[in-house]
């Protein structure tokens, strides 16, 4: 089932465009991070205080179908704010192509964690300093595909 709602889109206008470019070409443009080439994913979740439509552009971490969602910031010490709004309704959006489709984020940990990591600094070799700048460990959730 789509995540419906008002739509607030992010206070920073590249995040903003990107999401909106990236959405109106079905992902044909803006489907990679900034000049890097290297391709992204747009996910929509509920904000867990606002309870609006929220989007925003992750690293293409693809497995088998499933996704990795790497709640890094950039090595900040704290989490960004789309891992609280997961954590309070796992029920997200992924858009990695045309078409997006209803999936569930879980936060994976142990071996699982670990080989969702390593797929995760193959896609983007910045995470590993990322998680070298920071004390939390950078919490990395799964986004399947929703069931029914």
């Amino acid at each position: 089932m789509p995540i419906e709602g008002e739509y607030e889109p992010s206070s920073l206008d590249w995040v903003r465009d990107q999401v909106e470019a990236y959405e109106r070409t079905g992902g044909k443009e803006a489907n990679t991070l900034h000049d890097t080439g290297l391709p992204v994913i747009i996910v929509t979740t509920r904000g867990a205080r606002s309870g609006k439509v929220r989007k925003l552009a992750l690293m293409r971490v693809e497995h088998e179908g499933e996704y990795a969602l790497v709640a890094s910031k950039g090595g900040a010490p704290e989490h960004p704010d789309w891992y609280r709004n997961m954590k309070a309704d796992p029920h997200v959006m992924i858009q990695d192509g045309p078409a997006p489709f209803d999936a569930v984020a879980e936060e994976v940990s142990g071996e699982e964690k670990a080989a969702w990591w390593e797929r995760a600094v193959a896609a983007y070799p910045p995470y590993a300093d990322y998680q070298k700048a920071t004390e939390r460990p950078i919490p990395v959730l799964v986004a399947r595909r929703a069931q029914g």
